[in-house]
């Protein structure tokens, strides 16, 4: 694998979407067919590049050349589906790197400005010191064209005062200085201080 990951965890609420990654998974792990740039060595001496299936090489910070077995995909790579901002589960480990992809809007129709402060506040949570957190937020354009697709996502979007140009500075002003338990409150916060009131005349 590129990155040498000791563990992958994908979560969706979409128990469908969980299905066809662990089917996808299983494809993968039988044909072996995992990260075929990652399982290549460059010999310098004649500038030719030879297959590596049974173990992958990658250079270390000290400069050094580190051989690595070719992992079970099954103990690294993991899937589950879970409602990541309603859920109680209790993670008991951090991560280096979390991402984020096309899916705050879908949190923010359905569970309006707290739902996103929970993901955020949540996401904090989990990355060790020094981590990485990738977003891939979807433009304003986009949660109006699916305003409609529910009564909830439409009342929600009406009452949205947090908008996705503003998550970059929430991201770094706010939610690092507070913890998990002040989510909600830290919400209606927000509310009060970025809206002049919280309505839908503050789009």
């Amino acid at each position: 694998m590129k990155f040498v990951c000791r563990s992958i965890l994908g979560v969706d609420i979409d128990k469908g979407l969980i299905e066809t990654a662990n089917w996808n998974l299983r494809r993968i792990s039988r044909t072996g067919n995992v990260a075929p740039e990652s399982a290549k060595v460059h010999n310098s001496s004649d500038s030719t590049t030879q297959s590596c299936r049974e173990e992958v090489v990658s250079e270390m910070p000290n400069g050094n050349i580190s051989k690595h077995e070719q992992p079970d995909l099954f103990e690294i790579v993991s899937f589950r589906s879970e409602n990541f901002v309603q859920s109680t589960h209790r993670y008991t480990e951090q991560y280096d790197t979390i991402m984020c992809l096309s899916v705050t809007k879908w949190i923010h129709l359905n569970w309006g400005d707290d739902g996103i402060i929970t993901l955020f506040v949540k996401i904090w949570s989990l990355l060790r010191p020094g981590g990485i957190f990738i977003m891939e937020p979807q433009p304003w354009t986009s949660y109006r064209k699916n305003r409609l697709v529910s009564e909830v996502a439409k009342e929600n979007f009406n009452d949205i005062c947090i908008y996705p140009e503003k998550f970059r500075e929430i991201l770094l002003d706010k939610v690092r200085a507070i913890s998990a338990a002040s989510a909600m409150f830290f919400s209606s916060f927000l509310q009060q201080s970025c809206c002049k009131p919280c309505s839908g005349a503050c789009r």
